[in-house]
Formats: C-alpha cells, structure tokens, sequence
C-alpha cells in the first residue's frame, strides 16, 4: 500500500450520500464525560483552514474529539518554506482551538522523510544535517513545551519493504547520518521538553502478508536497539490505514504489541481509517465492512494492551487523502472515516465509540 509522498493536506473528496448509520450521536458533553471516567481519548485530524469556514465539520471535531492533531502545519514543508524562518500560523491557531474546547493537541511529526522543502535537498553533509534537525527540534518543541504533550518524533523511517542492510527508509537524514538521525531527535526532543510523550509512528504492520511481517521485525529491531542504548522513547504509534479488502493478521499485530508492552512502551493508534476503493459499491455493504476490518484491528490491539489513544486521520469523508491515491473505478465517492460526507456518525463511528468506552 502506497499513500506516500502525500505533502499538504488533500482538498476534499467532495461527494458522498448518507451514512448508513445515523443512531449514534456522541455529543460534546458525553465525550468529556467518557473521557473523564477513563475511556481512551479519541481524536482526528484536522485541517484548520476549515475550522472557521465550515461550522459542521468544526462543530463535529468539537462534538466527537478529545485530542486533535494537524493535517498539515507542523510538516516541515508548511513549517519551514525557507531555511531561516519558521511559520507557526497553523498550529498556534489549532492549539488554540484545542485549548479553547477542553481538547490535547498532538505534534505531527518532527522528522520525517516526506514533506520536506526544496531547500533542504541543499543540505550536504552530516555536521548540517544534524545542526539542522537538532535546530529544527529545538525551537519547534521548544515553543510548544508543556501545551503539546505528544510529539510524532520520527514519523514512518522503516523503509517500504525492509531488506538486510536497508531496514531504514531513505531520506535526507538517512542520507546524511545513518539511522543515528532518529537518536539525535529523540535525545534532543527530550532534552526541550522533558515532561512530553515521545513516539516514533509507522503504518503497514497489521496485515498477514510478508512485507508487514518484515516491516514488524524491522520495527522491533529499531526499538530494541533505541532501548539498548536508553534513547528516550515512549511509545509507537500504529498508523492503522487498512487496505478494507485485506483482513487483518490478529494474530500476528497482537504479539507485535505484546513486544511492545514487554518493551514499556505505550501504544497509540495515530492514523486510522480503511480504504475502501476495492469494496463493494453499496454504501451500507461497504460501511459494514469497513467497521469489521477497524474493529477486528483495534481488538488485535486491546487483546495485548489498552492503547493510550485513537486518532482517526480526518473526520468526515469530505475531506480524506484516501482519493488521491485509491480512488474507486465506480466513481463512487470513498468512505474511509466515521462520519460521512454530512458529518453523520456511521458505523465506523460506533466501532471507535464502543472500544474507547468500553476501557472506563
């Protein structure tokens, strides 16, 4: 599965008819209250342009969340359109936000191979390299320090399909230091903020095929090795963007998270929605399985450990990624997340509902 090089936050899918279930309603008193009593925080993406245009989508992320993490606007291509500046507008508008309705805000992400800006190709050698990642890590935590307690540090480094002597994605900072560079901004990010949660995030580890098999003994690998050498680190984010035609290898993602437990790491799932391009063209036929494959996946999970949150990527169908890479061949418009293209909570919704409530 290819979602890669996916820089800015996508425009909108557009389209989609009614949910195919409307008798959920989790509304923001409810939410805060499951919240309070224990249940795991839920939260999306967002796209903060849209909070001040489009009062359904900023009434459904107040109505459903507990945490938030940007789209965009911590990307270094965002953040850092020259080598001199930092712009902050987009996350200090969404922590705001967050603030503002009782919500914790996510930091997304600090390195990453993808989203870089054209500037950065002219880094050259190692000593630059890590000046400007620590530089980079410094002043981006640094300005969150206490507001934004969960920080993305290394967003995707295991490569594609990891091979013997090629288990680290390619990338700037692969290029110029080795898999040392996750060291360096891990140790960095915690010598800024020494209270925040710490996370290295990946995706493609749940399915019961080779290269998820591989990619989880990568992962592994890389995380045992960071603990050997006591680099801070607290948990790992499992992206969760399932293929909806492929099920999910229980078994095999419940002793992935096992280790992970053994290892005192806390699990996060950071991305999640399901890709629904090879499912079937009934809206209610697809919805259905697009809840059985999240919740067959986030029960592989709690089998192991009670994940510390659930982060879907993005809220509501009119606004998903999924399209600029796995649109339908019907021309159906997709249905990868738990509201519909209305706001209208579907059987995704009750999925995620059920599992955060039922850990009170």
């Amino acid at each position: 599965m290819r979602r890669r090089d996916f820089v800015l936050g996508a425009l909108g899918a557009g389209l989609a008819s009614a949910g195919a279930f409307d008798g959920l309603v989790r509304n923001d008193t409810a939410a805060r209250a499951a919240f309070s009593r224990g249940g795991i925080p839920y939260g999306a993406a967002v796209r903060t342009d849209l909070l001040d245009a489009e009062f359904d989508y900023r009434d459904a992320i107040v109505d459903h969340c507990q945490l938030v993490v940007g789209e965009g606007g911590l990307k270094w291509f965002d953040l850092r359109p020259s080598q001199e500046q930092f712009v902050f507008d987009q996350p200090d508008r969404l922590i705001d936000f967050a603030d503002r309705h009782g919500m914790q805000m996510r930091g997304h992400t600090l390195a990453w191979y993808g989203a870089m800006p054209d500037w950065t190709k002219s880094i050259s050698s190692a000593a630059e390299a890590e000046r400007e990642l620590v530089h980079h890590v410094t002043t981006v935590v640094g300005r969150y320090r206490g507001r934004i307690q969960s920080w993305d540090v290394v967003n995707e480094a295991i490569a594609e399909t990891p091979i013997r002597g090629a288990v680290i994605r390619d990338s700037i900072w692969q290029e110029r230091l080795g898999a040392r560079y996750i060291e360096i901004a891990l140790r960095t990010a915690a010598d800024v903020d020494p209270s925040a949660q710490l996370v290295v995030n990946d995706y493609n580890i749940e399915n019961p095929t080779s290269q998820c098999r591989d990619r989880r003994k990568a992962m592994l690998d890389l995380l045992r090795s960071l603990r050997d050498r006591d680099v801070p680190l607290h948990g790992v984010g499992i992206q969760g963007h399932l293929p909806g035609d492929m099920e999910i290898d229980k078994e095999g993602l419940s002793r992935f998270v096992e280790e992970l437990k053994g290892m005192q790491l806390e699990v996060l799932v950071t991305e999640l929605d399901v890709i629904d391009d090879k499912l079937p063209a009934s809206e209610y036929e697809r919805d259905q399985i697009v809840a059985q494959r999240a919740g067959d996946f986030l029960a592989a999970i709690g089998e192991a450990v009670r994940p510390g949150a659930i982060l879907t990527w993005g809220i509501t169908d009119r606004y998903t990624w999924v399209p600029m890479w796995f649109k339908r061949s019907d021309g159906k418009p997709n249905r990868p997340l738990p509201l519909d293209a209305g706001c209208r909570p579907k059987a995704l919704m009750k999925v995620i509902d059920d599992f955060t409530r039922a850990a009170e």
